[in-house]
């Protein structure tokens, strides 16, 4: 249980800085060339490690749904939404959100077992945790507006 946990959060920290580093690329380049640049390199270096570690066992595909192969389109979405996102909100303030949809999504598959999750029982104390996170994201977006605004109206002042 600590390696899943150490590796989520490890995860977690890559997918922050790549956010970052994905929209100073799009600030140069734009989010298609974006896009293509951060799934082209991912392909290059996952195939590249994948036959380090893996070898031909890599592509050893029996037994899957044809459905799977397209998890790939998905990604390409995520990045040019996350990169689109994030120029639009800020990072801390578009990466909150989507950890929030992920959990909120997370919630709804698990507890419905779509896509051949298996089914956890959805109860409330999942869904106060979920709505807990949501409370959050909102007291992070708007908590400190009045401070800033408070500081912005003094400094006012003091110029006038």
């Amino acid at each position: 249980m600590i390696l899943g946990l150490l590796l989520a959060f490890v995860a977690g920290s890559l997918v922050g800085i790549q956010n970052i580093f994905n929209n100073k690329v799009n600030v140069h380049a734009g989010s298609w060339s974006t896009t293509t640049l951060v799934l082209g390199l991912g392909f290059v270096a996952s195939l590249t490690l994948g036959l380090i570690f893996e070898g031909k066992q890599m592509f050893a595909l029996q037994n899957m749904q044809p459905w799977f192969w397209f998890s790939g389109l998905i990604g390409v979405g995520v990045v040019v939404c996350m990169v689109n996102g994030i120029k639009l909100l800020g990072p801390t303030y578009a990466i909150s959100i989507v950890l929030t949809a992920q959990l909120g999504c997370a919630l709804l598959w698990d507890s419905l077992g779509w896509l051949g999750v298996e089914k956890v029982p959805f109860t409330l104390n999942k869904l106060i945790g979920v709505l807990v996170i949501v409370g959050g994201v909102i007291v992070f977006k708007f908590g400190g507006a009045r401070k800033v605004q408070q500081s912005s109206k003094k400094a006012s002042k003091a110029i006038i």
